[in-house]
C-alpha cells in the first residue's frame, strides 16, 4: 500500500517540483503575490514627509542572475537534449561522470541529479499538462512518453543510469497523478495510479544499490521512494545515512531527512532529534556542528513542536560553522532569509516554539552585518514561500522583485537606528559602510 502522506515533492532529491520553481519552465496555477513588505517612514528622516523607496537609503549589489541559475540551465538542457536526440550513451557516461565526481553546480545543485531531470522532463511534463487537461489513465498524452522510455530502458538494460532515469520518471508522474493541494484527498483512480508507478520504480531500483556503484543520485532515488513503502519508517534512518556518507558535502540530502523525520512523514520527534545528532557527529569533520542545524532546518520552519524540541544553542553553534566550510554570498543569502523571512510564518501556535524561533531570527542580524555583501533576490523570494517547492511561479522577474523587497526591508529593519539618524548604507566587499546622505 502505497504511503503518501503529504502531496509535496519539495523534501525529495531529486525534486522535479524544485527545478521547475527554478528554472521557470512552467507557467501555470499562481505566483505568491503577497503584497511586499512596504517601505520604511522615517520619523526623523529629513525626507520624513514622504516615505522613502529602499534606494534611498540602502545600496547593495543584487545578482538578479547568478552563476548558479545559468548552471543549472545548462545542465537540464543538456540532459534534455541528449535524450531527444536518442544519445543514452553519451547521457549515461555524462551522467556518472558528474556522479562519481560529486560535480555540482556553483550553488551546490548536484549536475547528475540535473541532467537526469532534463532527460526525463519531457515525458513528466507531458503527463502533467495532460492531467491538467483531464485526460483519464490510458489516453495516449498520459502514457505514450513513458512507454518510450521504457523502450529505452529495455534496449539498455544493462546500463544503471538509463534504469535509474526511467525509474525516476515513474516517481514523478506518480506524484503527477497524486496532485500537490496539501487538504485534498485524491481520488481512488489516482491512488491507484500513482502507487502503480511507485510499484514500478521500486521493481526497476531494487537490483541496484547506490553504495555499490558509489552513487549518491541512486541513493537519493532510493530515498525517494519511501513514500511508496509499507514501513518507512524502518528503512529512513538508514536509507538517508546511505545518501549522506555518499555526498556529505550536499546538505539537501540533511535538509530533506529532518523533513521526513517528521511525524506527518514517516518519523516521530525523539527520532528526528537523534538523526540530527548521530549526522553532526558523521559529517563534523565538514560541517562542524551543522549537520546538526541542516537535519532541523526545514523541519522547524514547518513543524511548531519540532522548532520547540530544537536545542538552539547546537543549532545556532552550526550556523556559524556552516559559514565556515560555504562562506560564499549564496550561502549568507540562504541562512539570512532563512532566519528573517521562512521562520516567520505562522508564530503564536506555540510559546515555546515562538521564544526559541526568536532566538534564531536573531542571527539575521549577525548574519546580514558581518557576512553579507551582495543580494540575491532568488533566494529570498523562495524563503517568503517557506521554501515550498510547489509554487508555481509564471514570472521570474516578478518572483525575484518580491524576493528583493522582502530582503531589503529586512536590512532596512536591521540598520534602523542608522537610518532614522540619515546615514544612507551602502554594502561593499568588506562589508556595511554608513555614510551621510
Amino acid at each position: 500500500m502505497l504511503k503518501l502522506p503529504l502531496p509535496t515533492l519539495a523534501a525529495f532529491a531529486p525534486t522535479i517540483a524544485y527545478l521547475k520553481s527554478r528554472f521557470g519552465i512552467v507557467t501555470i496555477e499562481r505566483l505568491a503575490l503577497a503584497p511586499p513588505p512596504q517601505a520604511l517612514s522615517i520619523a526623523h528622516h529629513p525626507k520624513a514627509k514622504q516615505d522613502l523607496s529602499h534606494e534611498d537609503y540602502l545600496s547593495i549589489p543584487t545578482l538578479n542572475q547568478s552563476p548558479d541559475d545559468q548552471a543549472c540551465r545548462e545542465a537540464h538542457l543538456r540532459g534534455q537534449f541528449l535524450a531527444r536526440q536518442d544519445r543514452w550513451d553519451e547521457l549515461a557516461l555524462e551522467i556518472s561522470a558528474a556522479d562519481k565526481d560529486r560535480k555540482i553546480t556553483p550553488g551546490g545543485m548536484p549536475v547528475a541529479d540535473l541532467l537526469a531531470y532534463g532527460a526525463r522532463s519531457d515525458v513528466v511534463h507531458g503527463v502533467e499538462h495532460a492531467l491538467q487537461e483531464g485526460r483519464k489513465a490510458g489516453e495516449a498524452p498520459l502514457t505514450n512518453g513513458i512507454l518510450a522510455l521504457e523502450a529505452v530502458q529495455r534496449d539498455y538494460a544493462s546500463e544503471p543510469l538509463i534504469t535509474l532515469i526511467v525509474a525516476l520518471a515513474h516517481i514523478d508522474i506518480g506524484w503527477a497523478w497524486r496532485g500537490t493541494n496539501w487538504e485534498s484527498v485524491a481520488p481512488t483512480a489516482h491512488r491507484s495510479r500513482c502507487a502503480a508507478h511507485f510499484d514500478r520504480a521500486q521493481h526497476l531500483l531494487s537490483p541496484l544499490c547506490g553504495i555499490e556503484l558509489d552513487s549518491p543520485l541512486l541513493a537519493a532515488a532510493r530515498c525517494a521512494l519511501l513514500a511508496g513503502q509499507r514501513d518507512p519508517q524502518s528503512r529512513i534512518a538508514d536509507d538517508y545515512e546511505d545518501l549522506i556518507d555518499l555526498d556529505p558535502y550536499n546538505h539537501r540530502h540533511m535538509r530533506a531527512l529532518g523533513n521526513h523525520l517528521l511525524p506527518r512523514w514517516f518519523g516521530d520527534y525523539p527520532q528526528l532529534e537523534l538523526e540530527a545528532r548521530r549526522t553532526a557527529s558523521r559529517t563534523q569533520d565538514i560541517w562542524g556542528a551543522g549537520g546538526y542545524t541542516w537535519v532541523y532546518f526545514d523541519a522547524i520552519a514547518a513543524d511548531e513542536q519540532a522548532c520547540a524540541r530544537v536545542d538552539v544553542d547546537f543549532f545556532i553553534d552550526g550556523l556559524r560553522d556552516i559559514l565556515v566550510t560555504r562562506p560564499d554570498q549564496a550561502m549568507v543569502n540562504l541562512l539570512a532569509a532563512y532566519c528573517a523571512v521562512a521562520l516567520q510564518h505562522a508564530p503564536g501556535l506555540s510559546s515555546e516554539a515562538d521564544l526559541q524561533r526568536m532566538q534564531i531570527a536573531d542571527c539575521a542580524k549577525w548574519l546580514i552585518h558581518d557576512h553579507l555583501t551582495e543580494l540575491h533576490p532568488m533566494i529570498w523570494a523562495h524563503a517568503a514561500d517557506g521554501f515550498d517547492n510547489n509554487s508555481r511561479v509564471t514570472s521570474l522577474n516578478r518572483f525575484a522583485a518580491r524576493g528583493r523587497a522582502y530582503a531589503m526591508q529586512t536590512i532596512a529593519d536591521q540598520f534602523r537606528d542608522d537610518i532614522e539618524q540619515g546615514l544612507h548604507v551602502t554594502f561593499t566587499p568588506t562589508g556595511p559602510q554608513l555614510h551621510p546622505t
